[in-house]
């Protein structure tokens, strides 16, 4: 791997953002993004790489080489959450294994949105239908989880699988970038331009302070996490890397575009922090949110966006 793209990519100012959240809070510092601030932000980004994607999409030509990275990407959603299950239950009771299996077989859409800042520094074009491949791989991995729950835990506490399918198939991060991609989709080239500012040239500000507040989330999650021990962690901090690693080589057989197979990477390796917590929460009110969220958020999300990226990048442009 080229140290280079790892220093550069710790000159990112999203990514400082980032790690000055987490100084914040152990500086014990009043600094803090009010949540309705938070929210919105979080609904700007996928509204913006969404309808970009939609542009993109409308001038894309759909192949068997298209089709067959957005059948990869669903693939890793069931896959994933599988084995994860099993490793994890060899210390965690069913809930939290299933939990914790959902929220890595998801993905997470600011790693996604990072990922694609990252690609536009190394001049790589993005594809609109890897954001119809990141919306649809969310709802899968929340569902194999829920069968996994329900098949190994005792029969009197059985999940609501109806409940939460219906919540992950209509949740608002899928809604709104789904419903972007399509806005812009049918956009005409004149009728984008009118908010071209707003989806473009705004955005790596957007993005550098909602990762402000990620980081701030994450130092306050960090100390309690690790109470849990340090065989979470250790799953935390090597299984994102273990699957980006892996599906950086499986998407060799699928297609040679180096922005598609480092998508399908990040994708992999990514950790889902809002939809699936927000599902579980609904389903398995037995399972641990102080265990699954501070994984995904406080010890995946960093390790992706700091490692991950460069690394994924590198093994993809070099086979």
């Amino acid at each position: 791997m080229n140290p280079d793209l790892i220093l550069s990519n710790f000159t990112n100012p999203a990514l400082l953002f980032f790690l000055l959240g987490i100084l914040a809070t152990q500086l014990k510092s009043d600094l803090q993004i009010p949540n309705n601030s938070s929210k919105f932000i979080s609904l700007y980004l996928l509204f913006a790489i969404g309808f970009r994607g939609g542009q993109e999409l409308a001038h894309e030509h759909f192949s068997w080489d298209v089709l067959g990275v957005m059948g990869l990407g669903l693939v890793s959603a069931i896959i994933i959450p599988l084995y994860s299950f099993f490793i994890l239950r060899r210390r965690l009771n069913p809930y939290d294994a299933g939990a914790v299996a959902a929220s890595y077989g998801s993905v997470s859409a600011v790693t996604f949105v990072t990922a694609t800042l990252f690609l536009e520094s190394m001049q790589q074009q993005l594809h609109g239908y890897m954001v119809a491949t990141m919306a649809m791989m969310e709802a899968p991995a929340i569902v194999v989880g829920l069968l996994l729950i329900n098949f190994f835990s005792d029969s009197s506490q059985r999940v609501k699988k109806r409940v939460a399918v219906q919540h992950a198939l209509t949740n608002g991060s899928v809604l709104m970038v789904l419903g972007s991609l399509i806005i812009g989709l049918l956009a005409s080239e004149k009728q984008a331009a009118g908010i071209r500012p707003f989806t473009q040239d705004i955005f790596q500000g957007f993005l550098a302070i909602f990762l402000l507040d990620m980081g701030i989330s994450t130092g306050k999650n960090l100390r309690a996490f690790f109470t849990y021990g340090w065989f979470n962690f250790f799953f935390a901090l090597l299984m994102p890397l273990l699957n980006g690693i892996l599906f950086a080589y499986i998407s060799a057989y699928f297609t040679d575009v180096v922005s598609d197979r480092f998508l399908v990477s990040v994708l992999a390796a990514s950790a889902s922090y809002i939809a699936v917590p927000a599902a579980m929460r609904i389903a398995v009110p037995q399972a641990n949110p102080g265990l699954f969220l501070p994984m995904a958020l406080g010890v995946t999300f960093p390790v992706n966006i700091t490692v991950g990226l460069p690394l994924y990048y590198s093994l993809v442009s070099s086979f």
